[in-house]
Parts: C-alpha cells; structure tokens; sequence
C-alpha cells in the first residue's frame, strides 16, 4: 500500500542543508543559487561545517554573517550522514532541500520540486544531476557523467521519464517522514541516498523522480581525485550489497565484472606469452577487446575538441575499473572504515 506524504501549508517554508567540506572553490556560488530560489514563506540554508583547511570555514561564516538565512553547525566528524542529520535536526521547517556544496541549483529549482511534491504525494523528490567541467579534464568528467556509459543509466543521470524512482539524487523531503524512518544512517559513508530511499520506500511512501528539477555539479577536479572518489563510492555499494542484497540493482555489477575480465585477460596473456596456452585462449580478451573499442569510440563522438577525447579514453576506465576494484573489496570484507578522501586537503587529518 502507497501511502501519501504529509503536506504542509504553502507558507511553512523550507530549510536547504548542505554538507562542507574543503569547498573554498565552490561554496559562494553554491550558497548564492540556494539564496536565489523564490519560495513561498520562510527560507534558511543550514551549512554543517566539516573540519576544512582550504579557508571554507573562514568562508562560511563570513557568508553568514552577510544573511541571517545562513546558519552553521559543526560537523567534527566530516561524514555526510552526520553532517545531513545535523543540520536536519537544527532546521525550523517541514521541508528540506538537500543541496551540495559542489553543486549548484537552477533557478525555479525548489519551487518545482514543492510542486511535484505536494501534486504526487510524494516524501522525496529527486530530478537531473547535470555535470559540467572547468577544464578539460572536469568536462569530460562531467560528459561521462552525463552518459548511462559513465554511470551506469540512474535515472537522474539521463532523461528518463518522470515517475516513481528507486532514489533521489540530492532530494527535496518531507521532514517528518525523514523523522518516522530514522533519518540518515550514519554508519553508511557513501551511498546513503540510496538507503534512505529504500527506507522511505519500505515505509509505503513515493520516491518520485522529476526530470524538469536540473541541478548543476561540478566533478573531481584531477585524475587521482576522480579515482580515489570511486574507489570509495564503489567499496560502499559493495558494503550495501552485502547488507541488502537483491535490492541493488543488476547494474551495479557491471563494473565488477569488468574487472574480472580485466584480470582473466591478463593472466592469460601472461600464460599465453610463456607458451603455457595456446591461441584459442584468446576467446578470453574479446570482452576487453570490444570495452577497448567502445571507450575509444565514445570519447571520439561524445568529446568536444581533442583534449577533452584523449581525457575520456582515460576516464571512463578510471572511472569503471576503481568502482570495480572498489566494489569487490567491499563485497569481501565490508567498508569498514572507508572515507572518501578526494575532498580531503593534504593537511586535513581523516577523520
């Protein structure tokens, strides 16, 4: 049974929260889209403050003290479950927009969603994460992104239609529904949108996906960024898999795969090079063989000048490969204390 989500008055307002972590670069913008929405009511955007050391703290409390709309908490621990449950729980209104601080939102963005969530019913609502890039690493970053090739084919990455959806990406939610489930589970480091959603969903509420909802994210800034991102994004989809099981998606098992048949084709070519097999073993490298095509021909269509070609023949399996790896280590041994450190300055102690 479905059960629709509480609406509150059109005037109650709405509290944006948004995780910080060393985002000297992008915070001011980030905070300046989130100020720009036009809602109806009362607005505040809470900013859980992680231990920084790129100037964003500095950063933040000037923001706020320029607008009484901005509210800081600290967040010691850096996690992002923690930081979306801290500023959750100092927030003053029943709707809350879930924002990144290395995103930044489109104009008529929350009025959108308030709509689509009163309309539906629904208790979360999610729409497009559109990548965009700074350099030409960052764009073809951001061109993987936006292609089911790079990410597998969410919904939010591509142009599905608008329906009942398996998460939300960011996500605009009925606050009491967050308090009736147990808010964010804070022992998930990464991945904990999609835990969430399959709570709410568990709970008999909508997960709704709005494609007309678009909100702008800026990608890793660096090849070693970018991978050691997805190492830790993938060891925590293998953390969730080896929680729930069946309810991930088959998608996620593609590139786990692909690294098996990396590693198969390697040692095969090791043993065919010392004569230890012969040349009908080679049936085992058509799988990388054709990856190998496929990747080249994607960055030759989908990149726009050459550099940003010759960056995306490096990211897709950059990309795939450290999700993969990712993945099976936390298949096998669980996530334990994995902490995405791309965001981390060198000077920053982990958490």
């Amino acid at each position: 049974m479905t059960i629709d989500a509480p609406v509150p008055g059109a005037d109650a307002g709405v509290t944006f929260v948004m995780p910080v972590l060393n985002e000297r670069d992008y915070l001011e913008r980030a905070v300046e889209t989130v100020l720009q929405q036009d809602v109806d009511g009362p607005a505040e955007l809470v900013l859980a403050l992680g231990p920084s050391s790129d100037g964003t703290t500095e950063l933040a409390q000037r923001l706020a003290a320029a607008d009484d709309r901005i509210r800081l908490v600290d967040n010691p621990r850096a996690d992002i479950p923690v930081a979306l449950n801290l500023a959750i729980r100092a927030a003053r209104h029943p709707t809350i927009v879930r924002v990144d601080a290395h995103s930044e939102l489109a104009p008529g963005y929350t009025r959108q969603a308030l709509a689509t969530l009163d309309r539906v019913r629904a208790a979360n609502v999610g729409g497009v994460m559109r990548a965009d890039g700074r350099t030409p690493f960052q764009r073809a970053v951001a061109i993987a992104y936006n292609s089911p090739v790079g990410l597998g084919g969410g919904a939010y990455h591509g142009g599905a239609p608008e329906g009942p959806a398996e998460s939300a990406y960011l996500g605009v939610m009925r606050r009491s529904v967050l308090e009736e489930v147990g808010m964010f589970d804070e022992t998930i480091r990464r991945g904990e949108d999609w835990e969430l959603n399959l709570r709410i969903r568990h709970a008999g509420y909508r997960v709704w996906f709005d494609p007309e909802l678009a909100v702008t994210y800026w990608p890793r800034e660096s090849w070693a960024r970018l991978a050691r991102q997805f190492v830790a994004t993938g060891t925590w989809r293998g953390e969730l898999v080896r929680r729930f099981g069946r309810q991930n998606s088959l998608r996620f098992f593609a590139p786990p795969a692909l690294v098996g048949a990396v590693a198969v084709s390697i040692v095969v070519g090791a043993l065919q090079a010392g004569g230890l097999l012969g040349g009908l073993a080679s049936v085992v490298h058509l799988p990388v063989a054709l990856y190998v095509v496929g990747v080249i021909a994607f960055g030759a269509i989908a990149g726009r000048t050459l550099r940003e070609r010759a960056w995306l023949v490096a990211v897709l399996p950059t990309m795939h490969l450290a999700w993969g790896v990712g993945f099976l280590a936390g298949v096998l041994k669980g996530a334990q204390d994995t902490v995405d450190t791309s965001r981390l300055d060198r000077n920053t102690p982990l958490p």
